[in-house]
């Protein structure tokens, strides 16, 4: 088959197109036929060598869309996607023409998305998705969402399904004109000094939960929250330190809530696309548009382009 490899860490040079052996899976395994996978911030990172833990040569890629065509009966021919901690890192992943993983590790693709659109969803939307099951945000939940990227998009719109009260905030304009196209209110993002102030604005007594998806709006974020809010972070500065007003913190009864989606395998991620998989379906949740097709022979290329700071959504085609 048609794979990308990387045999060694620290320079995206090292990312090849190769042909390899096509995966053998072993009982209580299936083989997927890649129809489309995303390509995601953490798979240049990991060909970087940012992930201590990934064992060589390896096949990088997290999440997927595809057919089955070996495993469990009743899984044969079927449409999947998924996505999972494994993959790409201790276990080839899905930049490849096929791939082999758990049966369990595997949901039916919701039939209103193609395969390409599925696979730009994995790691946001599960994201976003433990964001919010572990802030707790449900119906009527003020939740502000600082940041426009694929996770914050993804926050926004699980957000509204489950019937909470969002909010945006980005710094730039045509970041908020994009977010108010789907129908979210936003606010700019200025200076951390002023936060505060704009969420009380819409939400009177603050937010009850606050998504900062950045990286750099956390110890801004606590002025701004309601008592016993909650603030969700999946990202941190280059240092990973960050000064947080403790003070402020305890005496409103707040919480930080850490997200990491490197924390879940296979199998848990699949539990998560079928519980937010069936909104697609039923009209809830917008498919995802402006996606970047590629073939999976320009993928060292797109690496590049991502790790350059290119923002548009890739999906390698094998």
């Amino acid at each position: 088959m048609k794979a990308l490899q990387f045999s060694q860490t620290g320079d995206l040079s090292a990312l090849r197109y190769l042909d390899l052996p096509t995966p053998v899976p072993a009982a209580g395994e299936v083989l997927v036929e890649v129809r489309a996978s995303g390509l995601n911030p953490s798979d240049v990172k990991n060909v970087l060598g940012r992930f201590p833990y990934t064992t060589l040569p390896r096949i990088p890629g997290r999440d997927f869309a595809g057919v089955v065509v070996q495993g469990p009966p009743s899984l044969l021919d079927k449409a999947v996607w998924g996505t999972g901690k494994e993959l790409g890192f201790y276990n080839d992943g899905t930049h490849a023409a096929y791939v082999k993983l758990p049966a369990d590790g595997v949901a039916l693709k919701p039939a209103s998305l193609s395969f390409s659109q599925a696979a730009s969803l994995g790691v946001p939307y599960t994201t976003a998705w433990d964001a919010l099951e572990r802030s707790g945000v449900g119906r009527g939940t003020r939740l502000l969402v600082i940041g426009a990227g694929a996770v914050g998009r993804a926050a926004l719109a699980l957000a509204s399904v489950r019937g909470a009260h969002v909010l945006g905030a980005a710094r730039r304009e045509e970041q908020r004109r994009a977010l108010q196209a789907q129908g979210f209110e936003t606010l700019p993002l200025s200076t951390p000094e002023a936060l505060p102030s704009q969420v009380e604005q819409v939400f009177e007594g603050g937010a009850e939960v606050i998504f900062d998806t950045t990286g750099f709006w956390l110890a801004a974020a606590v002025p701004a929250l309601a008592t016993f809010g909650r603030v969700a972070i999946i990202a941190a500065p280059v240092d990973g330190q960050v000064q947080l007003p403790a003070l402020d913190l305890y005496r409103r009864g707040g919480s930080v809530v850490g997200v990491n989606s490197l924390l879940y395998g296979c199998a848990e991620c699949a539990r998560m696309l079928e519980r937010f998989g069936r909104h697609f379906d039923d009209g809830t949740l917008p498919a995802p548009e402006g996606l970047i097709e590629s073939p999976l022979a320009e993928g060292p290329a797109r690496y590049a382009d991502l790790n350059e700071g290119r923002s548009e959504k890739v999906i390698l085609i094998p």
